[in-house]
């Protein structure tokens, strides 16, 4: 399977990436840099990758749930989520990550084992654990990165969930398909 220059791939990270049927993923440090922009005026904003859009879309395609988890929802991740394509049931926000994923899959109906997690922090690594197969940014803790099944040569804010759904597919034999679907062939 081809796999990204500067990846890094943990033993059994195949296995486990073709059982996931829905990613959860931290907004801060996975889908932006972990920086914050001010203006003169003193408004905040934050750096996303367009290339994550495509990510999603694939995921999307594929059939693949997925969803914000984060410990606050702002309006910047609401406007996000619509760019990205995220529903606004799936904008999870909680300080009480491991309890709101365990309503969530009742709700949804997926396992641990199903689940893929993204995260780049210490307050992500006991979802990261929980989840049957976790991912972390090339730039993340290095905590983070030693317990990731999958390191992305992407740093955060800068096409990880990209990186991520083409990694699924090709692990679940589904990237020609939706790759030649997306492309329109």
């Amino acid at each position: 399977m081809k796999i990204r220059d500067g990846a890094i791939v943990k033993e059994g990270a195949f296995e486990k990436a073709k059982k996931v049927r829905f990613v959860v993923i931290d907004i801060h440090g996975v889908l932006t840099d972990n920086t914050l922009y001010y203006t003169p005026d003193g408004v905040k904003s934050e750096r996303f990758s367009l290339r994550d859009r495509l990510g999603f879309r694939m995921l999307k395609e594929a059939g693949l749930r997925y969803s914000f988890l984060t410990t606050k929802i702002s309006r910047a991740d609401q406007a996000v989520a619509t760019i990205y394509g995220v529903p606004e049931e799936f904008l999870w926000g909680s300080s009480a990550k491991m309890a709101l994923t365990t309503e969530m899959q009742g709700k949804y109906g997926f396992t641990d084992e199903q689940m893929c997690y993204i995260g780049d922090e210490m307050i992500d690594l006991g979802m990261m654990r929980r989840a049957g197969f976790s991912v972390a940014p090339s730039d993340a803790s290095e905590e983070a990165r030693g317990i990731a099944d999958y390191v992305t040569a992407a740093q955060g804010g800068r096409g990880v969930v990209r990186e991520v759904a083409e990694f699924l597919l090709r692990a679940q034999g589904r990237w020609e398909e939706i790759l030649q679907r997306m492309a329109g062939d």
